[in-house]
Parts: structure tokens; sequence; C-alpha cells
């Protein structure tokens, strides 16, 4: 075969289904081997960068790696923002690009650069293949590393003479890779303390994350059978939201910066902690020196380095979380481990529950984005929808008052933040799963960011829906400028907006205004009426901030909640013109 066929031979064998690229010279031969397959989709988007969200939003909501097709040069810098969004998240990828010709390398060739050195510390493996007799067994070994271990975004670099030169073809082999072997049994010596750890605890909580996740559909089951065994309370990560039915009375609900009173205050005065799955990422612990000071800490996680990399644990258990957590419960149950009495701890938990962090009032005539999205989810939870979302205060908004009652249905850029992540994420959702109920909860910023991938949705006719929170502003950016910056709103009003219906009618869209409280629920049903794709532009108040919230390098007990932060103020007339 030619390399070019090898690829496609090796993407089929795969089991690979939908891929997502943008041609261009340095992979013409593969885009002519695609030509006459029908057996792989491919998905034409209007950027690079969203090429790569849309595989991670394909990858999050069906399970599958996820799997991008770009050119060299801007092509793969442009992919760059999306494998390292990619990499901070855990989400399988293969990033296939293309690569000026052998011969050229090094030579500062039209559309070269160093793909291979660029992507090193933005991948969890990286290859530059230069002899096609190595391109299919690299490809399957690709597959392999993506999906095995802590998941990842691995990029193959191919160059144009690779890919026309002939070679052999090899199928895919159960080996997997001859020295990349994660470790997924945890240890057992090790397992039977966490079970007496965690038997013994008077005040535990369950610290959850992604990796529950991306462990599989099994690890939540199990998961939600520990805390029932046990009476403990759960909390979850921004990655993790789903593991728990958002409404179970065991559940407090997200942590971290923006995350519940209760869950913060449980994680800081617990006295047994189980980490399962979760990284102690910066905005969930605070200030590291006051981040749950008198508990026993135990962490769970398939990724060695990352167990005592952010805070010292008492007992560090390597393994996937499934298999870890299936030998727990069998343990507890074998060993007739009742559930400590933890009614003083619950009375504990119901007191921080009382002061209704989430909660929020009808001030004046505008519409609050806090009851927006709480009214889109009341309208919505019935279909089970998949969400995806910009990043900003919207996104924590949505984290906030958007249930999820399970995993695979909150598709949010958490390590990296990328503004310009929703869309296209929406769109790669949409195509694994064409009748779900897909919508991405934007902002009036971030949407901007990947704007174009509105004609990515006309194209295959997906039916994805946009609701934007339209504030203004950069939200999450004037909300720290209000809070640190003594109301000094530098660059961040979002002044010459565009008309969002007449964008959306451009593309082929329906656009759908909402202007205040009365205008909601009439809004809403009209875009869950129509049978294609729609933009609400949703009109809220402008100078909403998300709370709660613990400042930059604060404890979890100095939680800022509504009303307890300083007064917002509206910036002058000069601040305005500056913009």
């Amino acid at each position: 075969m030619t390399g070019a066929e090898i690829v496609v031979q090796a993407l089929i064998d795969q089991g690979v289904d939908t891929i997502f690229g943008y041609p261009g010279g340095a992979v013409l031969p593969i885009y002519d081997a695609l030509f006459a397959e029908g057996r792989i989709k491919h998905i034409l988007v209007r950027h690079e960068q969203a090429a790569v969200h849309a595989a991670e939003g394909y990858a999050r909501s069906s399970g599958k790696v996820g799997v991008v097709l770009v050119t060299s040069g801007p092509g793969a810098t442009n992919a760059v923002t999306g494998i390292t969004d990619a990499m901070m998240d855990s989400i399988p990828l293969v990033v296939i690009t293309g690569q000026v010709p052998t011969h050229l390398i090094g030579t500062d060739a039209f559309q070269e650069c160093d793909t291979v050195g660029i992507t090193r510390h933005c991948s969890k493996h990286n290859y530059l293949i230069k002899e096609t007799a190595r391109l299919a067994s690299a490809l399957h070994e690709a597959f392999y590393i993506a999906r095995s271990g802590r998941p990842g975004p691995v990029v193959i670099d191919i160059p144009k003479d690779v890919q026309i030169m002939r070679g052999p073809y090899a199928a895919p082999t159960a080996a997997g890779h001859k020295t990349y072997k994660p470790q997924t049994k945890g240890d057992q010596t090790a397992i039977e303390t966490a079970v007496e750890m965690l038997a013994a605890a008077e005040r535990p909580i369950l610290y959850t994350g992604g990796g529950v996740i991306n462990s599989g559909p099994h690890a939540t089951t199990l998961l939600r059978a520990l805390a029932a065994l046990t009476g403990a309370p759960v909390t979850s990560t921004l990655m993790g939201l789903g593991t728990m039915e958002h409404r179970h009375k065991q559940f407090l609900g997200m942590l971290g910066m923006h995350g519940s009173y209760e869950a913060n205050m449980a994680m800081n005065r617990c006295d047994l902690m189980l980490c399962i799955g979760a990284r102690f990422d910066d905005r969930v612990t605070g200030r590291l020196d006051a981040f749950s000071p008198h508990s026993k800490k135990i962490h769970i996680d398939i990724d060695r380095s990352s167990i005592n990399k952010t805070v010292r644990v008492d007992l560090g258990i390597v393994g996937d979380v499934g298999s870890v957590l299936e030998d727990m419960l069998a343990l507890w149950k074998a060993r007739g481990h009742a559930a400590q009495d933890l009614e003083p701890w619950w009375a504990d938990i119901a007191g921080w529950r009382a002061r209704d962090c989430f909660g929020f009032k009808q001030q004046g005539p505008a519409l609050l984005p806090q009851k927006a999205i709480q009214r889109l989810w009341e309208k919505t939870r019935d279909q089970a929808p998949i969400i995806s979302t910009e990043v900003g205060q919207h996104q924590m908004w949505a984290a906030q008052h958007f249930g999820f009652d399970a995993p695979n249905k909150w598709l949010t850029s958490g390590g990296l933040g990328t503004m310009g992540y929703g869309l296209p994420a929406a769109i790669g959702a949409q195509l694994a799963n064409p009748g779900a109920l897909v919508i991405d909860i934007a902002g009036e910023a971030s949407i901007q960011m990947n704007i174009q991938e509105l004609g990515t949705a006309t194209q295959y006719r997906l039916p994805v829906k946009i609701f934007i929170i339209n504030n203004e502003y950069m939200g999450m950016v004037r909300q720290w400028q209000e809070l640190n910056h003594g109301g000094r709103y530098s660059e961040s009003y979002s002044d010459s907006l565009p008309d969002f219906v007449k964008l959306a009618e451009a593309y082929g869209w329906k656009g759908i205004t909402i202007n205040g409280p009365d205008d909601l629920d009439a809004g809403i049903d009209a875009m869950l009426a129509h049978d294609g794709p729609v933009v609400v532009d949703c009109r809220v108040t402008k100078l909403a901030n998300c709370f709660p919230m613990i400042p930059s390098g604060a404890a979890h007990t100095d939680m800022m909640l509504e009303g307890e932060a300083p007064p917002t103020s509206e910036p002058d007339e000069d601040a305005k013109a500056l913009v």
C-alpha cells in the first residue's frame, strides 16, 4: 500500500468512523485515499483548532478515540491549543499532521514547522514517521497509547513522501506497545488499608474527578455503590460532574473556587478524604497549607505522577479507578463493614447547606444569568441533553445551576480553560449522538472565538443549539477586575458585538432573542421546537458576579458568598470610550 492507504486502513481497523480535519498540500495524498472510502466520514471544519475540539467532544460523549487530520505548518500549529486542551483534560485523541518531504525537513521549506518539537510537551506521545514501513505499527500504537492509562492526545507527523511511497501494512495486534504497559490493578495491601481507613472514619468524604468518567460507565456505578455502602458525602470536580446524580442526598455538589459552600467546608473539616480520579488542581485546593489540614488523604489515580505531585497523601493507590473501586467494594462486603454513625457529620453538613450558597433573587427588570440557566435545565432535563460550554462566568453558572445525572453529558474545558471550545465540542458530540439534544451554553465573547464553525453545523445538518448568556462583558475578567483591581475594567467591555440573530441567519441557522424574564420561557420553547440549529441571544444583566467564590490564593474557609462581596460598579463613560 501507499503510506496514505496505510493511514486509511489503520483508521478502519481501529474502528474509526468519523474524523475531523482540514486539507492542505502536505496531506493531500491521505485526502485522496479518503476520497472513495465510504466507511469513514470526514467532517470539514473551518479552523484546525475547532477540529481538535470537535474530536474532543466526539470522544468525551462517545467513549471512543477522537481523530484529527490537518496539514503541516499552520495546520499543525493551529491545532496546538486543542491538543493542549486534550492533554490537560485527559481526552484520548490521535492527531495526524502532514509534514514536508523528508529531504526538506530542517530547510525552512514552505509550511514546514517542527511539529514534534512543538507538541512534545502538550501531547502524551508523538511520532515523526520517516519510513513507510513504520507507519502502520505507529498508528496502531498511537491508538493504544491514547486510550490506555491516563488518556491523552497522540500526534503522528507524516512527511508527504512517506504518504506516497509504498510499504507493508500490518493489522493491529493485542500487544499494544512493547514498553508502555500502564498499571490498572491496584496494590491489594494498599486497597485493604484504604478500606479499613474508610470504615474507621467519622467525617469521611469522597472527592471525585474526571478519572471516574474516563474509566467508563462501570466506574460511575461502582462509585455510587461505594457511596451507598459507606454513607459518606460525595463531592466532584468540574470535570467529574455526572458521576453522582446532582440531586442525590449524599451529593454536596461541585467543590473548588466556584463550588458549593457545603462541599468546600466538608473538604476542609473532614477526617478522611478519599480522592478518586482527581488531581488536586489549584482551583480545587485553594491555599495549599490550609487545604483540609486535619484529614488523612487517600489518592486513587492511574497516573503515578499525579500522586504526591501537589498534595502529600497518606496512601497512594496507582490503578484504574474502576478496578480499584471494584476491589474496595468486594473487601468492604467481605469484611462485613457497616457504615459508621455519620449523623453528627451530616448535621454539620446540613448547617452548611442551609446557607443556600447558589440561591439568587431577582432584582429589577433585567434577567439574571443564573435564572436563565436554571430555567434552561428545567425545560430540558427530561431529554438528558449533552451540554458543552465555552469558558467564563457562564461556564461556572452552568456547572452550578444545570443538573447532571449521568456521565458524558457535560463537556467543558477544565484544565486549559479554552475560550472557543464549546461550539466545536457540541458539533463533535452531535455527530457521535445524532438523536441527542446538544446545547452549547456560551458567552458572547467566547462564542466568537470559533464562531466560524456555524458553517460546519450547517454543512452537515447538525441541530446544535447555542444558548448565549450575553452580558456584553468578558464576564469573568470583569469580575476579577472588580474584586481585585478596583473596578478598573481594562479591555473587558465587549464593544461592537454582532447581531447574533442576523449572524445566525447568515449561516442558515434560526436566531432567537431573549430580552428579559418575560421572554425566557417562550425563547427556550422556540429553540427546542426548531428541528435545526439555533442561536439564542439571551440578554442578561450586565454586572452579575459568579458566587460563591474562593479568592485566588485563599483557603476554603474564606469563601465569598453572594451579598458578602464589595458592591458592583458600572464603568464610567470615559472608561467605556477607551475600549
